[in-house]
């Protein structure tokens, strides 16, 4: 018997035996598996949430007709029982208008209805654009399928020309494919401050 047939001879009396001491050390070190691992979430949470129907963090992306970009979140939201409509918490909206200009809209509750169309703000909304106008209200229905809004009760806002009030709101283009216009009715009251506009 040759070297070389001696060598493959040996090898395959110790490569099995190699490979049975690796598979050995395996089993032996490894870590035993928790099986008591602890839910973030207490029993109360998980059976509120089923009875609820509660979904965390939930998502609306869509896009109106003329191609404006429509989001809408919140940190929880419920489906609601029978006769109730499905409400979520702390309600954030963002609507990026054609013209590159964005409105963020915050709110403490609200409810999207895809069905319909049409997303409600409800309680201390604040309506935010990027040239630098502020408005609160207490209620603002929006639409999902075009940028189009209305608060009609009590609104408070600042803006580059000053401080105003009026009795209610409502926002869209006119036309077709126009701007989008803030429209304000009911007794509107401004503070004209000069300084603000000049900046």
């Amino acid at each position: 018997m040759d070297g070389h047939s001696r060598r493959v001879q040996f090898l395959k009396v110790l490569l099995p035996l190699v490979a049975i001491l690796m598979l050995s050390t395996v089993f032996l070190l490894s870590r035993t598996i928790e099986t008591n691992v602890s839910v973030p979430f207490s029993q109360k949470d998980i059976d509120e949430r089923l009875s609820d129907q509660v979904v965390t963090h939930p998502k609306y992306r869509g896009t109106t007709r003329k191609g404006e970009e429509v989001q809408i979140e919140a940190i929880r939201a419920t489906q609601g029982s029978e006769g109730s409509v499905p409400t979520a918490a702390e309600f954030q909206g963002r609507l990026g208008l054609l013209s590159g200009g964005v409105i963020t809209l915050d709110s403490n509750s609200g409810m999207i209805r895809p069905d319909q169309n049409t997303a409600t703000f409800v309680g201390d909304v604040i309506i935010t654009s990027t040239d630098g106008t502020e408005i609160t209200t207490d209620l603002l229905n929006t639409s999902l399928d075009e940028i189009r809004g209305d608060a009609p009760g009590q609104i408070n806002g600042a803006g580059i020309i000053g401080n105003f009030t009026a009795g209610g709101m409502s926002f869209g283009a006119n036309k077709k494919d126009g701007p989008v216009h803030i429209i304000f009715t009911d007794g509107v009251k401004l503070i004209y401050e000069p300084q603000k506009a000049e900046r």
